[in-house]
């Protein structure tokens, strides 16, 4: 999936790298987050605390549902830099391996 205008998108967190060209490191697909119970929150303060910004989207409509009910129905999409996707993967599947801990 290409994020178009991803350059203009709000990221979270510290300042997205730039490559050795100097210019912005493309962002990748890190994981699809629900936004109830604030999930979508709590795993992007997780990243930005490790020093990893993050973009996030809502796929669809899910940008209106948030502006109407403070929500959004279809989730949340969140995208780091390329440069910075294994940390970010490991660092959310020790968090949810930690999580299935607890619960489990």
């Amino acid at each position: 999936m290409v994020l178009h205008n991803w350059a203009f998108g709000k990221t979270e967190g510290p300042p997205w790298p730039n490559g050795d060209d100097g210019k912005p490191v493309p962002p990748v697909f890190l994981t699809h987050v629900r936004e109830v119970a604030l999930e979508g929150q709590i795993v992007m303060n997780m990243l930005t605390s490790a020093g990893i910004p993050v973009l996030k989207e809502y796929p669809n409509d899910g940008a209106f549902g948030k502006v109407i009910i403070g929500l959004s129905g279809t989730g949340l999409e969140l995208y780091v830099p390329e440069t910075m996707a294994e940390d970010a993967k490991a660092l959310i599947s020790e968090d949810f391996e930690e999580a299935e801990d607890v619960q489990g």
